[in-house]
């Protein structure tokens, strides 16, 4: 018998964690890209006014399905351009009106 101490490893792939963001399409000009709005609200601690944030990201839509309007959830991806780094995993509203 030896004293060798024999590690196990396990070969599983490490998953990173995916941010999800949900948003809403306010531009479809561009060829398989979206431009998609997420709105956040908080309140000023001293003056208790409601305070809205607004963040647009550049989104990937491979088969240019959406829409102006649609309500879609973007997952993170590696990035695919300079400033697209999600890609839309569900339309989950279309726009009302057509």
């Amino acid at each position: 018998m030896s004293n060798e101490t024999t590690s196990t490893t396990t070969a599983t792939p490490l998953k990173r964690h995916r941010h999800t963001v949900r948003g809403i399409v306010v531009s479809d000009k561009m060829n398989k890209t979206r431009v998609i709005s997420l709105k956040r609200t908080r309140q000023h601690r001293l003056y208790q006014k409601k305070l809205v944030r607004e963040s647009r990201l550049f989104v990937h839509d491979e088969k240019n399905e959406s829409k102006v309007g649609d309500v879609i959830i973007a997952i993170s991806s590696a990035p695919l351009s300079k400033n697209k780094h999600y890609r839309i995993t569900k339309i989950l509203e279309k726009r009302v009106g057509e």
